[in-house]
């Protein structure tokens, strides 16, 4: 006698496929373990057990956020590994500006199907990055959505938490005028503006994601699926005082993310000439005829995070980090102004 389906996994949900996958991803997630965490994957709530040893006043930070329609190349392409190291990094820079370093990362992965190949690329993606990262992957949430999503696609969100000392809160409230922008590299598009950049690259300029774009030597798809960095480890490692406020450049891009942290009467002033804009942001702004200032409110244009320093150490930041003197903060309404 065949197997009959099951009413559940013919309306499109397949349970005990999703109890056979998870079983399959102990080894991945524990290998971000340390004694911190305690008991396993599959309860219903992730335990973690801080060490807060040598804190003064610890004070926890959280943040959530998605990789938006990066995944849109992940599913073109059928790389998922790197979409996950995406998510994770994003996560643990939003609490980098604030100082923080990261304890613990949950995830959602709602799709349309559960595709095991797929999804565990995915979760080799989040392990990889949680491990170098230093936090511990202690939970998530698998939701199989037939009708929601096309087939093949789904979306990710993650949430970071991670802890500060308060004295050593960076809130911006130290920055003041004279002081310089540090900014550290991009290595691309990291996880914003991807709606745009498809639009003029794959629908405009028609470029094919497996050969190279002009001016660059890897294919498209390899550029656009760069992983974006984690700066944390490197701001973490900076002298205590030399950094008075940070930004990441995500959405929004420096425009709206700089005045995030500058305190009132502040500005930032921004020399464009002071890099060499990557080839790839050229590209989309030439293709898609998208004016300077909405490229600069749109993409990163090639700096990642931005950190503020007082003038009298720039020097002493610029050869730490190896980053770029982007401009300056001067008098003015809390808001950026790109020269």
């Amino acid at each position: 006698m065949p197997r009959k389906i099951k009413a559940y996994a013919a309306a499109g949900v397949d349970v005990d496929l999703g109890n056979r996958v998870k079983k399959g991803i102990q080894e991945l997630v524990a290998s971000t373990h340390g004694p911190e965490v305690l008991g396993k994957i599959g309860g219903f709530g992730g335990l973690f057990r801080p060490n807060f040893k040598g804190l003064k006043d610890p004070v926890l930070v959280s943040s959530v956020d998605g990789v938006g329609t990066k995944l849109k190349i992940a599913f073109a392409t059928g790389r998922h590994d790197t979409v996950g190291q995406d998510l994770v990094n994003h996560c643990i820079n939003d609490i980098a500006v604030i100082g923080a370093r990261p304890l613990f990362f949950l995830d959602y992965i709602g799709g349309e199907k559960l595709d095991p190949v797929v999804f565990r690329q995915i979760l080799k993606g989040f392990s990889t990055a949680c491990r170098a990262g230093g936090c511990a992957l202690i939970g998530g949430e698998t939701a199989q959505l037939p009708g929601m999503y096309h087939p093949g696609e789904y979306d990710l969100a993650g949430t970071i938490v991670g802890v500060v000392d308060r004295p050593k809160l960076l809130d911006g409230s130290k920055i003041r005028t004279g002081d310089i922008l540090v900014g550290l590299r991009s290595n691309g598009l990291h996880t914003n503006g991807y709606s745009l950049a498809r639009k003029v690259l794959l629908q405009r300029l028609r470029l094919p994601l497996d050969k190279p774009a002009p001016g660059m030597k890897t294919t498209l798809a390899s550029e656009l699926l760069r992983v974006h960095p984690n700066y944390q480890p490197l701001m973490s490692s900076l002298p205590a005082g030399l950094v008075r406020g940070a930004a990441h450049i995500t959405g929004g891009g420096l425009l709206d993310n700089l005045p995030r942290v500058l305190p009132d009467g502040c500005r930032a002033l921004i020399d464009s000439r002071a890099w060499k804009v990557p080839m790839l942001f050229e590209l989309i702004q030439h293709g898609g005829q998208v004016p300077q200032k909405e490229m600069f409110q749109v993409f990163n244009m090639g700096i990642g995070m931005v950190v503020v320093v007082p003038a009298a150490r720039a020097t002493e930041a610029l050869r730490l980090t190896k980053g770029i003197a982007i401009g300056s903060v001067v008098p003015g309404s809390k808001d950026v102004v790109i020269e």
